[in-house]
């Protein structure tokens, strides 16, 4: 790959250890905005530096799952070295050559606290944590600890979080102590991103994950999950023609609210409209239901739409039995709380997601999503009157994928 141009910052994180004012320093630790360019760079740095300085010798890759990592690091190295060092791929680990032998780079996922197993026991010259505010505490120790070769390196590398995250009391707040050099990225220290397209992630983004992913700054979640949902963009009075398959996402509850939310696209614009919400709270009415009637009811109010597939809490295994027994297709959704509540946030704040007015439950629980300020130390919603949040947040996570849709005026 030919570069253009590399950032004074791009290029201080690939050399650091190198130059005399940084070299003796044990770790490294990037943090900062999306889009910046440190991923790229880390990489960059972290193979010279393991040709330069070593040989024969092993190497540990890790992230929050391989797959992630194969995704976000080992496929994309193969064009960010290219004409630099020769890669060989291998099932677990990467070859490559360096001044008097082969170096392996073996791939871990630390997406658990049973993760620190799979390390245990290894000896590693160097190891990139990529996305470590990801990966559990024992895990990252654990990789660390394998790190006994003279002369070798830790690299971290890491969007922000919380300033109660274990990563930031540890090794941000004591980078001194631990010999650890802080380098904190900006987009304006990526060369290769043009001006339209900062501007774009800038408009994605707002409150908690504004500070966190385009501020660069470890943040504490407060006030309303989703404060960019405006009701001048994201809600309609007027149903649009739509087009393509229906889906459904839902939210089960015995007592509390059952949730069904019908979407398709838009016609002209190619928005995901929510056409219209079934909602049943056994609290509420003061009679619970059974599956069989939720199901069949549901089913009632859905007339002649056949929808593709229906999108259900993975944990409601009786309401998922019962949809597929009356003929429905069924997907367990994918439930990490956070990713799906920051693409439920871009698809707002881009106009990508929209509602109609029919859906007045939904609409009622936007206004007062909130976060939990008494469990700072993790990003968790408070768990009152979050159906249909919830319902929503499967749709993002589980939904069919299109083309980016930017914002709508």
């Amino acid at each position: 790959m030919i570069y253009k141009k590399f950032s004074n910052r791009q290029t201080e994180l690939m050399f650091w250890w190198c130059r005399p004012d940084t070299r003796n320093f044990d770790a490294i630790i990037c943090d900062g905005a999306v889009r910046s360019g440190k991923t790229m760079s880390m990489t960059i740095g972290f193979v010279l530096w393991s040709v330069e300085n070593f040989s024969n010798s092993d190497f540990a890759l890790c992230g929050r799952t391989v797959e992630s990592l194969k995704r976000n690091i080992i496929e994309p190295m193969k064009t960010w070295l290219e004409g630099i060092v020769t890669i060989r791929q291998r099932r677990n680990f990467l070859e490559i050559p360096a001044k008097n032998g082969v170096n392996r780079y073996y791939f871990f996922g630390g997406h658990d606290n049973s993760s620190y197993k799979i390390i245990q026991g290894a000896t590693f010259a160097g190891v990139m944590l990529d996305e470590v505010t990801l990966m559990p505490e024992s895990f990252v120790n654990q990789a660390i600890a394998r790190c006994s070769i003279s002369g070798s390196r830790i690299w971290f590398n890491c969007n922000p979080d919380s300033p109660t995250h274990w990563f930031y009391k540890s090794w941000i707040l004591q980078a001194n102590e631990k010999n650890a050099l802080c380098l904190k990225f900006s987009m304006n220290d990526n060369p290769a991103l043009d001006e339209d397209i900062k501007k774009r992630y800038k408009r994605l983004y707002s409150g908690i994950f504004y500070e966190r992913y385009i501020m660069g700054r470890w943040s504490v979640a407060e006030g309303l999950v989703y404060d960019m949902f405006d009701k001048k963009i994201n809600i309609i009075h007027k149903t649009p023609e739509t087009v393509g398959d229906y889906y459904v996402s839902s939210d089960y509850g015995i007592q509390n609210a059952t949730v069904f939310l019908l979407w398709r696209k838009e016609k002209s614009l190619k928005r995901w409209l929510c056409l219209d919400e079934w909602y049943y709270s056994g609290r509420e009415n003061r009679r619970q239901k059974t599956v069989s009637e939720l199901v069949r009811e549901f089913k009632a109010w859905l007339g002649d739409i056949e929808p593709a597939t229906i999108y259900i809490d993975p944990s409601a295994t009786a309401l998922i039995t019962e949809c597929r027994h009356n003929g429905f297709t069924v997907k367990p959704a994918k439930n990490d709380v956070l990713e799906g509540i920051v693409k439920v946030s871009s698809m707002l704040a881009s106009g990508e997601l929209i509602f109609s007015d029919k859906c007045t439950h939904t609409i009622e629980e936007f206004a007062g999503y909130s976060w939990d300020t008494s469990r700072p130390e993790t990003d968790t919603p408070l768990k009152i009157n979050d159906h249909c949040m919830d319902a929503v947040r499967y749709f993002a996570n589980s939904r069919p994928k299109y083309a980016y849709i930017t914002r709508f005026a």
